[in-house]
C-alpha cells in the first residue's frame, strides 16, 4: 500500500485555463495516508472522479505533482502506478468464468498458479461468488457482474491502492449494504489503502474513516463522520450531510447574541468575524427543540419517518426543520429553542469559531 500525496494539484478540462472557473478541480492539497479507508462525496460535477482520475493515472493534472510514498509519480502510466480501479459499471470479460475474470489480472501478472488458486478461491468467498466460480459471466445480472469487477480489485494484494468509483450503483440496496460491509472487513484484514468515489452520504459515511467533501471543484472539509454532523466546516457540508441537513439563517450578531428578525438567540461565545460580507447560523434538526419556551413558530408540516417525526415549521419567517421522538407531544403553539452543543455560525459560507 501506499501513502498518496496530492501535492497543490489542479486540474482544467480547458486548453488554456485563466480563471478558476476554468478549473474542474480548483487545488487539492492532500495527504491520503497508508492504509486509510477514505471516500471523496459531492455532488455530480464537483471534481470527485477527476480528482480519482488523476490518482489513477488516466489523467495527468495541469497543475501539481502526485507523489506515491514521497516519489513522484505524476507522469507514471496506471500500470506503472500499480493501482486497482473499480468503475461505476463493470468491467468484465463476458466469455471467461468467474473464476478466471478473478484470475486473469494475477495470471497477466505472472504470479505462480498455486497463489493464483488462494487469492481466487478467497476472494469468491468474500464477494458471495463461490457458487458461481465455474460458470461464464455472460448472463449474470449486473450486480453480479459488478461483484467479479469488485473481485478483480480486490485479488491483488501488491497493489499501492485500490479506485472505487461509484462501484454500488447498479446494486440492489441490500446488496449495497453487504457489500459495503465487506469491504471495511477486507480494509481491516488487509490495510488496503482504498479511496471511495460517491455521491451518496450513506456509502462515505459507513464506508470511509475521513471523508473528503467536494464542492465547486474543491476540498471543503476533510473529517470523521462524527465532525462533518457535529462541526461542518463549510455550510455546504452542513446541507449535504444529514437528512434533513442543516437549518442555515442569516442573522446579524450583536455581541454573544444573534439576531434573527426580531428574536435573539444567545451564541456559546463571542464570535471573531472578520470583515466578513454575510453572517448565517447553522443548527441541525437534531438540536432544534419544540416547547413551551422559546422562540414563537408556526408548524408548517409533520413528516412521520417511523423513528422519528420530522416537524417543518417557519421561524421569523425562515424554514425550519426540526427532529422529534417518534412519540414526543407536538405542542399546539410551539416554541422554539436551540441547544448550544449544536449552534455553528458562519461567515461568507465558513465556519467561526466562538470564544468563551
Amino acid at each position: 500500500m501506499a501513502r498518496i500525496e496530492c501535492n497543490h494539484i489542479r486540474h482544467s478540462y480547458v486548453a488554456d485555463p485563466k480563471v478558476p472557473a476554468d478549473y474542474a478541480l480548483k487545488e487539492v492539497d492532500h495527504v491520503f495516508e497508508d492504509g486509510g479507508a477514505y471516500a471523496l462525496l459531492g455532488p455530480s460535477g464537483c471534481g470527485k472522479t477527476t480528482l480519482l482520475n488523476i490518482i489513477s493515472g488516466l489523467l495527468r493534472p495541469s497543475h501539481g505533482k502526485l507523489l506515491f510514498d514521497g516519489r513522484d509519480i505524476t507522469n507514471l502510466s496506471t500500470q506503472e502506478r500499480n493501482i486497482a480501479q473499480v468503475f461505476q459499471f463493470p468491467v468484465i470479460y463476458d466469455t471467461m468464468t468467474v473464476y478466471d475474470n478473478l484470475a486473469f489480472p494475477l495470471r497477466n501478472r505472472a504470479v505462480p498458479e498455486a497463489d493464483v488458486d488462494r487469492r481466487v478461491r478467497e476472494t469468491l468467498e468474500i464477494t458471495g461468488l463461490a457458487d458461481m466460480a465455474k460458470r461464464r459471466a455472460r448472463g449474470l445480472t449486473a450486480d453480479q457482474k459488478q461483484k467479479i469487477s469488485l473481485g478483480r480489485g480486490l485479488v491483488r494484494h501488491d497493489v499501492n491502492a485500490i479506485l472505487f468509483d461509484e462501484p454500488l450503483t447498479v446494486i440492489d440496496p441490500h446488496m449495497k449494504w453487504v457489500l459495503r460491509s465487506q469491504l471495511k472487513q477486507l480494509h481491516k484484514r488487509y490495510g488496503y489503502t482504498m479511496v471511495y468515489v460517491t455521491h451518496d452520504q450513506t456509502e462515505a459515511l459507513t464506508f470511509a474513516e475521513h471523508v473528503v467533501v467536494m464542492y465547486e471543484g474543491e476540498v471543503v472539509q476533510i473529517g470523521t463522520p462524527a465532525e462533518l454532523f457535529e462541526r461542518p466546516r463549510h455550510t455546504f457540508v452542513g446541507y449535504f450531510i444529514g437528512s434533513p441537513g442543516m437549518n442555515v439563517m442569516p442573522v446579524a450578531i450583536e455581541g454573544r447574541g444573534a439576531k434573527l428578525g426580531g428574536q435573539t438567540i444567545e451564541l456559546p461565545g463571542a464570535p471573531k468575524l472578520g470583515d466578513a460580507s454575510r453572517i448565517e447560523l447553522g443548527v441541525r434538526p437534531e438540536y432544534v427543540r419544540l416547547g413551551a419556551t422559546g422562540m414563537p413558530a408556526t408548524i408548517v408540516k409533520v413528516e412521520d419517518i417511523g423513528r422519528h417525526k420530522v416537524v417543518r415549521a417557519s421561524l421569523e419567517g425562515r424554514d425550519i426543520a426540526a427532529i422529534v421522538g417518534e412519540h414526543e407531544e407536538i405542542p399546539a403553539q410551539p416554541r422554539i429553542t436551540f441547544d448550544p452543543a449544536g449552534i455553528n455560525l458562519y461567515a461568507d459560507s465558513w465556519r467561526v469559531e466562538m470564544g468563551g
